[in-house]
């Protein structure tokens, strides 16, 4: 374990880039959950992580601890901004790993599932129930399958009589829905930092 702060290994990944990769590992797994309880999409969570890291790491020459950011403190600040631009236009922008030649990838099923666990429904449980009546049926009833009655996905498409991937698309709409709601309702804050 490399014992340097975050500013310095930003700072050093400038000429090493494995430095950079030390600062991806201590801070990958907070900033997915991040994403994923402002969200509450694991597809949604995993790009703007991605995006996070892939903007960090195209900017990182511009970071300088003379200004008194910490480097986590820079990262979340690039982090919020991602969530801001998802929240305003409703899709990722992958213009930074485009920049530094970072292919887009699909979620795998386990991820899904990993990613949920992070999130930790318990406190909005309530919240959620009321903000369901504002989806559309097959949502609703796909998030109350997953969400409310922690069925497995494929226990879901079986119930639904559809296919495992459309089930997740309807999980990942719907929860993306919620999340605007939760947020328009004052129940998200979209850039606070746990």
């Amino acid at each position: 374990m490399d014992g340097r702060s975050d500013a310095a290994l930003l700072l050093a990944s400038r000429e090493d880039p494995a430095a950079f990769v030390e600062l991806y590992r201590r801070h990958a797994e907070d900033l997915l959950r991040y994403f994923a309880r402002r969200t509450l999409d694991p597809e949604a969570a995993a790009e703007l992580t991605a995006e996070t890291f892939a903007e960090a790491f195209a900017s990182r020459a511009r970071y300088s601890y003379v200004t008194g950011v910490d480097g986590v403190a820079w990262l979340y600040g690039i982090a919020r901004h991602q969530l801001g631009r998802f929240f305003r236009w409703g899709r990722i922008d992958a213009a930074a790993r485009r920049k530094i030649g970072l292919p887009l990838r699909e979620l795998p099923p386990e991820d899904y599932e990993r990613i949920e666990e992070l999130v930790d429904f318990e406190p909005l449980r309530a919240a959620l129930v009321d903000a369901l009546g504002t989806l559309a049926d097959d949502q609703r009833e796909t998030l109350k399958l997953r969400v409310i009655d922690g069925l497995s996905y494929p226990d879901v498409a079986a119930r639904l009589h559809c296919a495992e991937t459309a089930a997740r698309q309807r999980v990942s709409r719907g929860l993306r829905r919620l999340a605007l709601v939760l947020q328009e309702r004052g129940l998200m804050l979209a850039t606070e930092v746990d």
